[in-house]
């Protein structure tokens, strides 16, 4: 039995090889689609995830990959980012004090109004994604946490003025650890305090007046350990020039003692060879020492005046010593 061919119009068959053409021009189209979103790029400043039917394939850097169709490529920012604790800024750029999470209690139970700015980044991608829902809102509760844990070791004068430092490094250290022990996939990189004053005008003129009497203090003490420096080394000289002088009028009295010591055993040595001489030269040279304006006449006691030779050139003084002989009047 012969095989009868359906008779269609020229036109139908057109219509069918276009509609047939429209069918594969959509395939290739979506594949080709498929094909280039297979393709993806990572720049420097992020990480991506690839994963397959929910589990994690592979973390990949910079640079341009390759995954199948049915993986899925999530990409996390890598760089660094900043938050304010305690305050918040506003649309203008003005900062807004937080006093919700500012004001914090010292060790000496005043309240402080101290602000905080925190950087941080991502650390693990893949913890980042999947260990945590919002792991932005668990680093700021451990921030806040480990602040005021922090804040309430010092007292408020350490926290306002010579804590700070220790203070930022003390919560950094704790955060890190903390952070790491709940792996969230964020680190912190740096926090440091904006700005730590009272929370009213009253007490902030009372603390600014204790900061001045302070800064009057160590101004006042620089300047006595200035004075102290000045006049120390001037005492000691002036102690080692008093010494040097008396060490001086030691030595001289002790060699014009010596010598007169010398003198006297000389003059002793003398005096027992000839007394008598030795005698009358002493009385000579003392009255010459008692009288050195006077002249002096030397008589046997047998002349009753003498006028000495002076008295015709115009000098009238004159003194008449009776004579020493070896007697009762010696």
């Amino acid at each position: 039995m012969a095989k009868v061919e359906k008779y269609e119009e020229p036109g139908v068959k057109t219509a069918k090889k276009v509609i047939k053409f429209i069918i594969i021009g959509i395939v290739a189209l979506f594949l080709l689609i498929n094909i280039f979103r297979c393709f993806y790029s990572v720049n420097e400043q992020r990480n991506a995830v690839v994963t397959q039917f929910g589990k994690i394939v592979k973390v990949n850097s910079a640079g341009f990959y390759f995954k199948a169709p049915w993986q899925k490529v999530h990409m996390v920012d890598m760089t660094t980012h900043g938050t304010g604790i305690g305050y918040t800024v506003s649309k203008t750029g003005q900062n807004i004090t937080d006093t919700d999470n500012g004001i914090m209690i010292t060790s000496d139970f005043n309240l402080l109004n101290i602000d905080f700015y925190m950087e941080y980044k991502v650390s693990d991608p893949v913890a980042y994604l999947y260990n945590s829902e919002s792991p932005e809102s668990i680093l700021a509760n451990i921030a806040l946490a480990n602040i005021r844990t922090v804040v309430s070791n010092y007292t408020v004068d350490e926290a306002m003025t010579t804590g700070k430092s220790q203070i930022q490094a003390d919560v950094k250290e704790a955060m890190i650890a903390e952070l790491n022990s709940r792996n969230v996939g964020l680190t912190v990189l740096n926090i440091t305090i904006q700005d730590s004053e009272p929370p009213t005008a009253e007490i902030i003129a009372a603390f600014k007046a204790v900061e001045t009497a302070k800064q009057g203090a160590d101004t006042a003490m620089n300047n006595a350990y200035q004075y102290q420096n000045e006049k120390i080394p001037e005492a000691e000289a002036n102690a080692d020039a008093i010494i040097q002088s008396a060490e001086a009028q030691k030595e001289s009295r002790i060699a014009e003692a010596e010598g007169q010591v010398a003198r006297f055993n000389e003059i002793y040595t003398e005096y027992e060879k000839y007394p008598l001489i030795t005698k009358k030269r002493l009385f000579y040279e003392k009255m010459e020492e008692l009288l050195p304006g006077v002249k002096v006449i030397i008589t046997d006691g047998t002349t009753e005046t003498m006028l000495p030779i002076e008295s015709f050139t115009g000098s009238s003084s004159s003194y008449t010593i009776p004579s020493v002989t070896d007697g009762s009047n010696q």
